[in-house]
């Protein structure tokens, strides 16, 4: 993304409405750039501006989709999912990174790159063929709602155990924005026959730099070549962990892996049809993960990765769970299947967070922050244990553990509560319940953990 974002004709879609309140959006994004690119920012100015392209935004997205049903447009139902994505997940996680940073030159950076990245793609991609009648082709692979909440808890909780990051999930609709300097990994995986699947990887320089503790200071050829390297292998482990998850990926074997510039990234992504397209802010960078089957013939674009001088770096200064070799052999996917699953369903974030950071070294642990996402979750991955806040709101801890018992399929799964509340009283009812355990969120982290790993040791002596 250059310094300035300027209007073109050729995003012009032929409706009044509509083309007007694209070049409001641009016209507002557009002044943004130019600020940002003050050496004196105004927090307040840039607050307002930002909420002033936020307002227009949704109103667009209303007018737009008021337009699309006057007209019986077939993709209407795509279209207000991709618009329900950005106002509900992205615009947030974006404004919540200003706020925090206190509209930093990185956040606004990423706010701009982001924004004005997927309005361009929106406009060009989805918004050119509403005249025309047709569907959104491309992202008629996109896999249902629940899958797609479970490959983003996957890739999420691979991220966190892998280089010990809290990664947010921003957007589920993730279009190719260029969100800054980035590395570019494709990973190419055949079944043997015909069928291919694409790997499309996208890291931010910095969260490079923070995953091998930014050792390297000067920008040089050789700086550039060891991120390029640490990137490649880290795609290529994040990859493999995610194909020991999913039965379905395991046959595939890898048959090409690239790095990319971003230019070459984009008209690949282009011709895809992705099933999962996820975008995260992982507190360090942003990074982009998308996977689609694909007929796509291997391409001669792009630098063979050579991942090898990589290897002692990152094993050195990653803290991975189980470093693996390159490739790695049949012991370690099996030594990784037999990692015990947990569940820890809290409407807490930082109880979640803070669960993943002291039992995902020995765990794989998945999260879930209501009823109906850890009652998905255990449909799509039962897990071997679940941790369950007993004072949930709207369905609590008690009623969950009913739903649970309820299920033939899922009534043998160990259920312990997590709660804040000692008293006699309550700790009597919630044991009436008949849980596997109890455990008090004012115990140390050392003492849950240690409980945690006698609840298992006792059921493997069974």
């Amino acid at each position: 993304m250059g310094n300035r974002l300027v209007w073109d004709e050729r995003y012009n879609i032929g409706v009044e409405i509509i083309d007007r309140e694209h070049k409001k959006l641009f016209g507002i994004l557009g002044k943004l750039f130019d600020f940002g690119n003050r050496a004196e920012k105004s927090h307040f100015a840039c607050q307002e501006a930002i909420k002033y392209f936020k307002d227009h935004a949704i109103q667009h997205f209303s007018d737009e989709e008021a337009y699309m049903d006057s007209i019986d447009y077939p993709g209407l139902r795509a279209h207000r999912r991709i618009h329900k994505d950005f106002r509900e997940r992205m615009l947030p996680a974006l404004e919540s990174e200003l706020e925090m940073t206190g509209f930093s030159a990185t956040s606004i950076h990423h706010f701009l790159g982001v924004c004005a990245g997927w309005l361009i793609a929106h406009t060009m991609i989805e918004d050119h063929i509403i005249v025309s009648g047709e569907p959104v082709m491309h992202w008629e692979n996109l896999l249902p709602e629940e899958e797609q909440a479970m490959m983003g808890q996957t890739v999420a909780s691979i991220l966190h155990s892998m280089f010990r990051l809290n990664p947010q999930l921003i957007s589920n609709y993730y279009a190719g924005e260029q969100f800054g300097r980035g590395i570019c990994c494709r990973l190419v995986y055949s079944d043997g026959e015909k069928k291919s699947w694409e790997f499309l990887l996208l890291f931010e320089e910095q969260l490079v730099g923070s995953i091998i503790g930014n050792a390297v200071s000067s920008k040089s050829e050789t700086t550039a070549m060891m991120l390029s390297n640490v990137a490649s292998y880290a795609a290529t482990q994040l990859v493999e962990r995610v194909r020991r998850y999913f039965p379905s990926l395991k046959p595939l074997v890898l048959k090409e892996e690239q790095i990319l510039t971003y230019e070459q990234f984009y008209r690949m992504y282009e011709r895809l049809s992705p099933q999962f397209s996820f975008l995260f802010d992982t507190g360090k960078g942003y990074f982009a993960y998308c996977m689609a089957a694909s007929h796509m013939p291997l391409s001669g674009d792009g630098i063979t990765a050579v991942a090898k001088d990589a290897v002692a770096a990152l094993e050195s200064r990653l803290r991975l769970d189980d470093p693996l070799p390159h490739p790695c052999p049949d012991s370690a996917v099996e030594a990784e299947a037999d990692r015990r699953k947990i569940l820890v369903v809290d409407d807490s974030d930082f109880m979640r967070r803070a669960m993943l950071d002291l039992l995902g070294r020995d765990y794989e642990v998945l999260t879930a922050d209501s009823s109906m996402s850890a009652i998905r979750s255990i449909t799509l991955a039962r897990p071997d244990l679940v941790l369950l806040d007993y004072e949930m709101p709207v369905c609590n801890g008690g009623q969950m553990l009913e739903m649970i018992r309820s299920e033939k399929e899922f009534a043998d799964i160990p259920v312990i509560f997590l709660t804040c509340r000692v008293d006699r009283a309550s700790v009597e009812k919630a044991i009436s319940l008949k849980p596997e355990g109890y455990l008090s969120k004012s115990l140390s982290a050392e003492s849950v953990k240690r409980e945690i790993d006698r609840f298992f040791e006792k059921r493997e002596r069974r």
